[in-house]
């Protein structure tokens, strides 16, 4: 059977009616740039409908040109609501604190959206839990309004659940500080970081422990168990091949490249396991990582801008020099002449 092609993630399309909400809200009638991209009313009323993420940023950027507003992404989280994010946003909205309803988005983000590149986590200790969103550097104009309207949104939401608005402690922004900076002094945040290691914002014990007045345990308890269920749904059918491919983009991102011993203490077997456990399907771990690489670069460059030292790097290659050789090994031509290709035939 010849596999699925590699992609670099999707999410609902309830995402897309955030952002029709902000291209509303700043004058604009966004039903024509949703008709450019095949997102009708049809599409958009279709039960599990996805958009790829790549789709997903050139819709952003596209509608930031329309609207002139770089701080769309503020906007779009601003105007969020729980029912976009799907059967997930619906369980967390009977939660019955904040702190249930940060852990139930966290834990089924992938029912509603995922990215090779990671999963968003919750970190919680003795003062309270940072909600952290994975790194999808390089920034550029076309994702740095997905970090916006991700941090913006969380806090909407579990302020939806509180019934009244929260505060956070600290927000952190790896990417630079942009032009728009000081719209972020409407998210309520005593304390702002750019160009910090991580995305991810605070909320104290206080504000996690806050009753949700809509809470029904019955209903909260049936929510949960299907949940639970699309979750084990969605990974039950999986391969060792395709739980060792999710896992290889995180660990890929940075110049490094990864090797079986670290693989095999994320999967928790030991490694003449795992190594074995291949051999049974016919493969190796190293035949994965190139596949894997192989598939991730030719995305990369058929669907985003990204420069092609910016995806070596995040294909954990040593150089750009170090990718251009191994594509053209894999492909029989150079990454320019692979994006001209599919440029031409688009």
């Amino acid at each position: 059977m010849k596999p699925l092609p590699m992609r670099l993630g999707d999410l609902s399309v309830g995402f897309v009616q955030s952002l029709a909400d902000a291209v509303r809200s700043c004058g604009h009638d966004p039903a024509p740039l949703l008709d450019q991209f095949g997102l009708d009313p049809a599409r958009l009323a279709q039960p599990l409908a996805r958009l790829s993420i790549p789709r997903y940023m050139r819709l952003g950027h596209a509608a930031i040109m329309l609207t002139g507003e770089p701080a769309l992404g503020l906007r779009m989280g601003q105007l969020s609501r729980l029912g976009q994010v799907g059967l997930a946003g619906v369980t967390a909205a009977q939660a019955p604190t904040v702190r249930e309803a940060a852990r139930t988005l966290i834990r089924f983000e992938p029912l509603y959206g995922s990215n090779y590149r990671g999963q968003s986590s919750l970190h919680e200790d003795a003062q309270g839990a940072w909600l952290r969103f994975y790194s999808i550097s390089p920034y550029n104009a076309y994702n740095r309004f997905v970090v916006d309207s991700i941090i913006a949104g969380w806090l909407q939401h579990l302020s939806a659940v509180a019934a009244r608005p929260l505060s956070c402690e600290q927000i952190d922004i790896e990417f630079s500080e942009p032009d728009y900076a000081q719209c972020y002094n409407g998210l309520g945040s005593s304390t702002l970081q750019f160009r910090a290691e991580t995305n991810q914002l605070r909320l104290n014990h206080a504000t996690l422990d806050l009753r949700n007045p809509q809470h029904c345990p019955s209903t909260w308890a049936y929510l949960l168990q299907l949940c639970e269920r699309e979750l084990e749904q969605m990974t039950r059918t999986r391969s060792l091949r395709e739980r060792i491919t999710q896992l290889l983009g995180p660990l890929l991102n940075g110049g490094r490249e990864p090797d079986l011993e670290e693989v095999a203490a994320r999967l928790k077997l030991p490694t003449w396991t795992l190594r074995r456990k291949l051999a049974e399907e016919g493969t190796q771990f190293r035949a994965i990582l190139n596949d894997t690489r192989r598939d991730l670069a030719m995305t990369y460059i058929r669907d985003t801008e990204l420069a092609f030292g910016e995806i070596a790097y995040l294909l954990g290659f040593a150089s750009a020099e170090a990718f251009q050789r191994a594509f053209k090994r894999w492909n029989a031509q150079t990454p320019g002449e692979y994006r001209r290709r599919q440029r031409q035939t688009a």
